[in-house]
């Protein structure tokens, strides 16, 4: 049984989704998934590789881990509302990265202390993260424009219009 109430619908109706069957639009969301898939790899690269230097900004990495990982398993269902929150984490990514990456460079100097993975590898995966989320930002918006959520009602052919709908749990 499932606790998410459907929608009554009338005998021999079938719902289809026109836009999910198209290659672009198909397209579309694989892109969408693996781009925010990839976003959350990085981040967790660095978080991992910056561990022992990142003070303040482990549970926001920590954070878009787990939420990027969330959006890409909506994105893969289609759920269409993902799409301009996913956009705007990516903004917000984006600056973080632009601003975090020159400084892994400064660290990749005698006398700072090392993270596990080298300094400037780590600022190089910093900087490749604001390509990816431009990308994410792109990709997400033009998924948002193809109407992922039109539905169409169709009578199945030979249904009988008139009879009567089972009666609704309580």
């Amino acid at each position: 049984m499932s606790i998410y109430a459907q929608p009554a619908r009338d005998p021999g109706v079938i719902v289809t989704h026109p836009n999910r069957g198209k290659a672009v639009v198909q397209a579309t969301r694989a892109t969408v998934v693996l781009l925010l898939l990839a976003s959350a790899g990085l981040v967790l690269i660095v978080t991992v590789g910056g561990w022992t230097l990142l003070w303040g900004a482990k549970p926001i990495e920590i954070g878009y881990v787990v939420v990027y990982v969330t959006l890409a398993f909506y994105a893969g269902r289609w759920n269409r509302g993902v799409l301009p929150v996913s956009a705007v984490l990516a903004v917000l990514l984006l600056i973080f990265a632009l601003v975090a990456g020159p400084s892994w460079f400064v660290r990749d100097k005698a006398g700072f202390a090392q993270p596990t993975i080298d300094a400037g590898v780590l600022g190089t995966l910093t900087l490749l993260v604001v390509p990816l989320q431009i990308l994410l930002i792109a990709f997400a918006m033009r998924g948002f424009r193809q109407g992922w959520n039109v539905e169409l009602e169709q009578r199945q052919p030979g249904a009988d219009l008139y009879a009567e709908a089972p009666p609704q749990p309580a």
